[in-house]
C-alpha cells in the first residue's frame, strides 16, 4: 500500500469506509428519527439566534458577540459529523475519502476545543458582570471580543493541527474499514501498522491541556460567582444572578460531562461495549449544539424579546 521512493512516503489509500455500531447495528433504526430532530432543532435555533443578534441593534454587545461565535461553532460541528452519520444510517453511505476523513477529524478536534474556550471566556464574561459590575463596560468592550476570538482561533488551530497530520502520515496497510461513524483519531490510526505512541501521546496531552485548563478556570469563575451572589443584599438580586448564571453551569457541566463519559468508557472499555463510546461521541456534537441556543439565548430575556420582535416584523 506504501511505497518509498527516493526518500517520498506514497499510501494507496483512497478512502475509509465508516462501520457504525458493529456489535448493535439496530441501534441504527432507533436512533436515526431522534438525531434528525436535535439536528433540524441545532440548526434551526441556532440560526434563529444568529439572525436574531444580526437584525436586532439592541444585542449588539459583546456578550451576544459570544453567543454568536458559540453558535457558529456549533452550527460547524454538527454540519461536518451529523450529515454524513445520517447518511450511513439510511443510505449505507459509509465510503469517506482520505481527505475528507482527516479534515473531518481536524474540525472535530479543532471546533470541539474551540467551543470549551468560548464556554470559559463567557464564564470569564459573567464573572466580570457579577463580582465587577462598575468595570463591566471597560473590560468587556468589542476590541476585548475580536481579541478573544483571535486567541481562540489561533490556539487551537495550533494545537489541534498536528493530530490529523499524525495520522495522515502513517503507514495504512490493507484494512481501511474503521469501527466508528466519526473519523475519530485513534479508531482512524489503529488501522496502520505504524508504532501510534507519539499520537496517543499528543491526543492526551493536547486534550487535557485545552479542555482542563479551560475547565479550571471555568469553576473558578463561577465560584467566584457563587461567592459575589452569597454576598448580594438586594432584594431579588441574588435570584437573578444564580438563575442566569445556574442554566449557563449546568450546560456547561453537561458538555464537560458527557466527554468525561467518552474517555472513561474507553479506559474501561472490556467493561462496556465499544458502541457505547461511538454513540456518546455522536451525541456529543448534536446535543450540546442543540441545546446552547436554548440556555444562553432564549433564557436570555433581552434575545426572547429580540425574536418575537423579528417574528411581529415578518407577519
Amino acid at each position: 500500500m506504501k511505497t518509498q521512493q527516493n526518500g517520498t512516503v506514497f499510501t494507496g489509500i483512497s478512502d475509509f469506509l465508516l462501520n457504525c455500531f458493529v456489535r448493535s447495528p439496530n441501534w441504527q433504526v432507533w436512533l436515526s428519527l431522534p438525531l434528525s430532530l436535535l439536528f433540524l432543532l441545532a440548526m434551526g435555533a441556532n440560526a434563529i439566534l444568529l439572525i436574531t443578534i444580526r437584525l436586532e441593534a439592541s444585542l449588539h454587545e459583546p456578550m451576544y458577540y459570544l453567543l454568536s461565535i458559540l453558535s457558529l461553532l456549533d452550527i460547524v460541528l454538527c454540519l461536518t459529523v451529523i450529515p454524513k452519520v445520517l447518511a450511513i444510517f439510511w443510505f449505507d453511505l459509509k465510503s469517506i475519502s482520505f481527505s475528507d476523513c482527516f479534515l473531518q477529524m481536524f474540525i472535530m478536534n479543532c471546533f470541539l476545543s474551540m467551543e470549551s474556550c468560548i464556554f470559559m471566556i463567557m464564564a470569564y464574561d459573567r464573572y466580570v458582570a457579577i463580582c465587577h459590575p462598575l468595570r463591566y463596560p471597560s473590560i468587556i468592550t468589542d476590541q476585548f471580543v475580536i481579541k478573544a476570538a483571535i486567541f481562540v482561533l489561533s490556539r487551537n488551530v495550533l494545537m489541534t493541527l498536528p493530530i490529523p497530520v499524525l495520522s495522515g502520515r502513517l503507514y495504512y496497510c490493507g484494512e481501511n474499514i474503521i469501527e466508528n461513524c466519526i473519523c475519530a483519531n485513534m479508531s482512524v490510526s489503529r488501522l496502520s501498522c505504524d508504532d501510534v505512541t507519539i499520537n496517543r501521546l499528543y491526543q492526551f496531552v493536547v486534550g487535557w491541556t485545552l479542555l482542563g485548563s479551560d475547565l479550571i478556570l471555568i469553576f473558578l469563575s463561577y465560584t467566584l460567582i457563587l461567592r459575589a451572589v452569597l454576598r448580594l443584599k438586594a432584594e431579588g438580586a441574588m435570584t437573578k444572578a444564580l438563575s442566569t448564571c445556574g442554566s449557563h453551569f449546568i450546560l456547561i457541566l453537561f458538555f464537560s460531562t458527557i466527554l468525561l463519559v467518552f474517555i472513561l468508557t474507553h479506559v474501561a472499555k472490556k467493561k462496556v461495549s465499544p458502541d457505547v463510546p461511538i454513540l456518546l461521541n455522536v451525541l456529543h456534537h448534536v446535543i450540546p449544539a442543540a441545546l446552547n441556543p436554548i440556555v444562553y439565548g432564549v433564557r436570555t430575556k433581552e434575545i426572547k424579546q429580540g425574536i418575537q420582535r423579528l417574528l411581529k416584523k415578518s407577519w
